[in-house]
């Protein structure tokens, strides 16, 4: 980026924007740093335990709410009723249920499930009577068996026990929580109890996973201030000074504990009045301090070494994209952008650039639709999601339960002076078309052949006229005429392919519509022909219907694979379904092959002839079928390759015209499309596509450089030159030359002749 970029305001703006961003906190910290700094610090540590704490109290309540949901739903598991347990057969069932929902919850060391007034209590291992299970299983020092069986009988409400030491049957000794809930849950009468066994460091390990690098003691109370569980990291607090624990309010606190100061943390929940507790000797909860502000301080002098360097230096860079961004932007301006001297600042230029480039793109859009559309007609219904996509993008709605489609031509009265408008004002108004009566939506699409447009016809339902499908389908197409003779000078033609019931088979109903339109030769201006009654002539022995081979060959001529090779298949499928003598079927294969060679003949494909020895050689109709199948798809692609290769040579030959004409002021689009026989509209978005611009634009551009050279390598006056290049409006000229370029053709002129001079006269230095 060279050093005039920084005449640039919005540069000086962001190198402003970073100085202050740096230069502002850096005055701040220097006053404030050693008074603020380890106050914040400790505060964010506070805060960061306090979270820390949270998110603990967040995970154990979660699980607890685990295990309330848990005896939820164990109250209402068929599988667990009093007669499914101890029903001899369904028990073991019961027990493989209680085996799942204990493995529903990682903290749980076992599950039970009594049945008050029972001496047998049943578990994730099975049946187990009372007085063995707390005699011998579960042997507790701080809860006799007593007290076990009467909380079993009598709790009416959840109820946890502090951990207590607990002996069991392997003779190991564990500390475990005791929860009890009864079921059914909020019954007044409980007909049970669920008991859950949690073994205190697996609550405690909750606390480690979350409270990283953790020294200190760590405590969890109930509503009544015992200790449920605890973890010690360090030396223990006496249990004389415990009870000031569970009193505190939620927050960080400083107390003395042991003879030691101590920052303490405590939190609350809201679900069971627990309160979680954390008491951390001082000097470690603040050792971070220290290492933190010596951090500070040395940052500090860093950024005030090199802080005024990185505002240049992230300006530039910020400012880099922009600048990449506005050089695009010039290159892709048309002549209707604004200058950019007339802009406050650059991001005001590309907004106006990306506006006018929005403004394109929906000029666009009737292109892509027709385009979409032609597609359907060609190659069929693309797949379902995409097609919705596609279809609801473009406001297409092809609804309705019968579908067909018509191809229309045209032709103009004689002595009609502008024909070419009359055609772009009923592709215009063709374009979407509502028969309410009929209860029909009509879709034009433009075709390539610029007196030819097909029109697809969405039919729903039934009329209240109640008429056959034929004569609706009449009535419609009479609507159709009447719009195009009432609104223009033409006489339409039209031919009309079959209804089907999907939009799937419109490229079906096109390839016929196109077939029955090649009757208008025979039957003159304005006739209506419908492709199923092109075979109504009675045959006195059977030979291949006449729609059939005009649809074989309408279809090759537009390229559709699909539908030809579908044709063929159908008419071998009638082949074979006749009692035929060996001669007779011979002579209609080689109609059918003479049908596929002279079609490649019209089309140019003189090359097809070589392979006719092989074609002519066949033992089955299953291998002739298989031959004029490939040589079908061999015709289709080669007519695809030479449809885009006429379009591309027909642009080439327009875009070479333009080049060598565009001086002449009567030069024009539709002089163009009527010289190439093609529609206006569609050579605007072909030139487009092509050029990247429109032809206004193109045109505009050859002037303006022919302009520019003729006003650096001449000494003519501007009236001529302006008139040399097809203009003959020289002050609108002037208008739109000072707006894209920022100067006068004399301004202009006098500047770079200007430049040359001083250039030269270096040069000779």
């Amino acid at each position: 980026m060279s050093w005039s970029n920084f005449k640039s305001k919005l540069l000086l703006q962001y190198i402003w924007s970073y100085l202050l961003i740096f230069l502002i906190p850096l005055i701040i910290l220097t006053f404030f740093i050693y008074h603020n700094a380890v106050q914040n610090l400790r505060a964010e540590i506070e805060h960061s335990f306090v979270n820390q704490l949270n998110q603990v109290k967040h995970n154990i309540d979660a699980r607890m709410t685990e295990l309330r949901d848990i005896a939820t739903r164990m109250a209402y598991d068929e599988r667990l009723t009093p007669y499914m347990v101890s029903h001899p057969y369904y028990s073991r069932d019961a027990i493989l249920t209680l085996e799942k929902y204990k493995a529903n919850s990682s903290i749980l060391e076992e599950i039970f499930l009594y049945f008050r007034k029972d001496n047998v209590i049943y578990s994730s291992r099975g049946l187990t009577n009372l007085d063995v299970l707390f005699d011998q299983s579960y042997s507790f020092k701080d809860w006799s068996k007593e007290e076990i069986i009467d909380d079993l009988n009598n709790v009416a409400y959840p109820v946890v026990r502090p951990a207590g030491s607990v002996n069991t049957n392997v003779h190991l000794e564990k500390s475990l929580l005791a929860y009890l809930v009864p079921i059914m849950p909020n019954h007044s009468y409980p007909h049970g109890t669920v008991l859950y066994l949690m073994e205190e460091s697996r609550l405690t390990g909750l606390m480690d996973s979350i409270l990283n690098d953790f020294k200190g003691n760590s405590y969890i109370f109930d509503q009544d201030g015992r200790v449920l569980a605890r973890n010690n990291h360090g030396a223990p607090i006496p249990t004389e000074e415990l009870h000031v624990l569970p009193e505190l309010s939620p927050g960080t606190h400083s107390l003395k504990l042991n003879n030691q100061s101590h920052s303490v943390v405590a939190v609350k929940s809201s679900f069971n009045d627990w309160t979680y507790v954390t008491a951390i000797p001082s000097d470690q909860f603040f050792s971070h301090v220290f290492h933190i502000q010596t951090f500070f301080l040395l940052a500090f002098a860093i950024v005030v070494l090199v802080g005024t360097f990185a505002a240049v230096i992230l300006a530039k860079r910020q400012y880099h994209p922009i600048h990449d961004l506005l050089e695009f932007a010039k290159l892709k301006a048309d002549s209707t952008a604004p200058a950019l001297t007339k802009s406050p600042n650059e991001l005001d230029w590309i907004r106006q650039m990306l506006h006018n480039y929005s403004t394109r793109v929906d000029l666009q859009e009737p292109y892509a639709r027709n385009q979409f559309l032609l597609m359907l007609l060609t190659h069929g219904l693309p797949e379902e999601q995409q097609a919705g996509q596609l279809l609801k993008m473009f406001g297409v709605q092809l609804v309705g339960d019968r579908y067909f489609v018509i191809s229309m031509a045209w032709d103009e009265y004689p002595g009609l002076s502008e024909p070419f408008q009359d055609r772009q004002n009923i592709i215009h108004l063709l374009t979407e078309v509502s028969i309410p009566e009929y209860k029909t939506l009509v879709y034009g699409v433009e075709l390539p052949q610029s007196d030819q447009i097909a029109l697809i016809i969405c039919m729903a339902g039934t009329t209240d006229h109640g008429h056959s499908p034929n004569r609706r389908i009449e009535r419609i197409v009479e609507a159709l005429r009447a719009i195009v003779m009432e609104n223009s000078h033409l006489i339409p033609s039209f031919g009309i392919g079959k209804c089907y019931s999907s939009p799937g088979m419109l490229n079906q109903s096109y390839i016929e519509a196109s077939s029955a339109l090649e009757y208008r030769m025979a039957s003159g201006k304005g006739s209506t022909t419908y492709f199923e009654k092109l075979s109504d002539t009675p045959h006195s022995t059977y030979w291949i219907p006449k729609d059939a081979l005009l649809k074989l060959v309408q279809s090759l001529r537009h390229g559709n694979e699909t539908v030809a090779i579908q044709m063929i298949r159908t008419i071998f499928a009638n082949i074979k379904s006749q009692k035929l003598s060996l001669a007779f079927l011979r002579c209609i294969c080689f109609d059918l092959l003479n049908t596929l060679l002279k079609t490649a003949s019209e089309l140019g494909m003189a090359e097809f002839v070589r392979d006719i020895p092989n074609m002519t050689s066949f033992e089955s109709l299953e291998e002739l079928e298989n031959k004029l199948g490939m040589f079908a798809a061999q015709i289709c692609k080669q007519v695809e390759k030479n449809t885009e290769t006429k379009q591309h040579s027909i642009m080439d030959e327009i875009i070479a015209q333009v080049d060598e004409e565009y001086t002449d002021y009567q030069l024009s689009l539709d002089k163009l499309a009527q010289k190439h026989s093609i529609s206006s509209s569609y050579l605007s978005r072909a030139f487009k596509e092509r050029t990247g611009c429109n032809f206004s634009q193109y045109v505009w551009q050859r002037r303006m450089e022919e302009v520019k050279r003729l006003l650096l390598t001449t000494g003519d006056p501007l009236k001529d030159i302006i008139a040399r290049v097809g203009y003959l409006d020289a002050p609108n000229f002037i208008r739109k030359f000072k707006k894209v370029t920022g100067y006068t053709p004399g301004q202009y002129r006098k500047l770079h002749t200007a430049r040359e001079k001083t250039l030269l006269y270096a040069d000779d230095e």
